[in-house]
C-alpha cells in the first residue's frame, strides 16, 4: 500500500529533485513549473528531500494508480525514479524532464534540455519499451545490494570521476548553462583523477566464457552510449538489443589518455589500442588482488567490486519524443 498520499492519480506525476543542477531547479521551479503546465498540462508534483526518496515516491505512486511517472533532475534521479516503477512490479511509463549535472540518458533519447520543448516532447511523443541493466555488488557499507540502471554502470575511474563530480563545487561561478557546467565539471574531473591513474587488476567473466584477468583503469558497462557529461564511451550500444555493450580501457598511460580524450566527445574512442569492447548478456567482476575497486551507477558511486552485471530485455516503458 502507499504511504503517501497522491491526489489524482490519473494525471501524470512529476518527481522533482530540488538539488539537481546545483540547486537551481529548486530556486526557479515556479518558473519551470510554469512552462511545463503551459506546454505539457495538469500534472501533480512530489519533491524528492533526501537521496534515494525518489525511488520509493515513485514505487508508491505506481502502486497508488499513476501510470506515467516523469523524473525531473540528472541523471541520479532518472535512476531512483526508474527502480521504484520496476520494483512495483506495475507497468507504468517513464518520462524525463531533464534538469540536472550529467543530462547522458536525455541526450541517448533525444530529449531536449529546455523545459518548453520538453513539454512538448512528452505531450507528444510515443512510447517505447527498453532494456535495462540490473548489478550485484557491495555497498560502501559492505553490504550485497541489487540494483537496476538504465544508462552506463562502471568501476575504476569512472567511479572515481562521480565522487569528484559530487563532492566539489568548482566551476560552479561560470556564467554557463546546467548542461554546459556539468559537462566541464565532468571534463575537469576527468583530468585531474587522469592525472593520479590507478590502475586495477580485475577477473573477469562474460557470459559462460572463461575468467579472463585484466589490468584497467575503467571498464564499462553500457546500455545507452554516453556517460560522464557527454562522452561517448559506447557508440553502438542500444538498449533494445538485449545485450550490453562492455568498453575496457586498459592501461594506456596518462598521455593516451590525454591525446584521445577530445573523441570521447565525438567519435568515441573504440579501435585506439588498449581499448576493448564487446557485448554481452551476463559480466561478473572482482578485484584479483584484493584491493577496493570502486564502482559507480548511472554516476552515483554505490559501492565496490565484486559486482556481477545483467541485461532485463524489454523491461521498462519509456516516452520519447517523434522524430522530426
Amino acid at each position: 500500500m502507499s504511504q503517501l498520499n497522491f491526489e489524482n492519480p490519473e494525471l501524470p506525476l512529476l518527481i522533482v529533485n530540488p538539488n539537481s543542477a546545483g540547486g537551481a531547479t529548486g530556486r526557479n521551479w515556479s518558473s519551470i513549473a510554469a512552462d511545463f503546465r503551459a506546454h505539457f498540462g495538469p500534472f501533480v508534483t512530489r519533491f524528492t528531500e533526501s537521496s534515494g526518496q525518489g525511488s520509493s515516491i515513485a514505487l508508491d505512486a505506481v502502486q497508488a494508480g499513476h501510470r506515467f511517472v516523469i523524473a525531473c533532475g540528472g541523471d541520479g534521479t532518472i535512476n531512483e525514479v526508474m527502480n521504484g516503477i520496476v520494483d512495483s512490479g506495475v507497468d507504468a511509463e517513464l518520462g524525463v524532464l531533464p534538469s540536472g549535472t550529467g543530462g547522458d540518458f536525455r541526450r541517448f533519447i533525444g530529449m531536449s534540455n529546455e523545459t518548453r520543448d520538453a513539454a512538448r516532447q512528452l505531450r507528444d511523443g510515443h512510447t517505447i519499451t527498453i532494456d535495462i541493466g540490473l548489478v550485484e555488488f557491495i555497498d560502501l557499507k559492505g553490504n550485497q545490494q541489487t540494483r537496476h540502471f538504465i544508462n552506463i554502470s562502471s568501476f575504476g575511474i569512472g567511479a572515481s570521476v562521480a565522487t569528484r563530480v559530487a563532492e566539489s563545487g568548482f566551476l560552479k561561478w561560470l556564467p554557463l548553462s546546467g548542461a554546459a557546467r556539468g559537462r566541464a565539471r565532468f571534463a575537469a574531473s576527468t583530468l585531474k583523477e587522469a592525472l593520479n591513474l590507478q590502475t586495477f587488476d580485475v577477473k573477469l567473466r562474460i557470459d559462460d566464457g572463461p575468467e579472463k584477468f585484466l589490468r584497467t583503469i575503467a571498464l564499462c558497462v553500457c546500455n545507452s552510449s554516453h556517460f560522464g557529461g557527454g562522452m561517448h564511451i559506447a557508440p553502438g550500444a542500444l538498449n533494445d538489443d538485449g545485450l550490453l555493450d562492455v568498453v575496457g580501457i586498459g592501461d594506456i598511460g596518462l598521455s593516451k589518455i590525454v591525446r584521445v580524450a577530445p573523441r570521447l566527445y565525438g567519435s568515441g574512442i573504440l579501435g585506439v589500442e588498449g581499448i576493448t569492447s564487446g557485448r554481452a548478456s551476463k559480466i561478473h567482476a572482482e578485484s584479483s588482488d584484493g584491493r577496493i575497486v570502486p564502482l559507480e551507477i548511472d554516476g552515483e558511486v554505490v559501492g565496490k567490486l565484486p559486482a556481477t552485471y545483467q541485461v532485463l530485455p524489454s523491461r521498462l516503458r519509456v516516452r520519447v519524443p517523434n522524430e522530426d
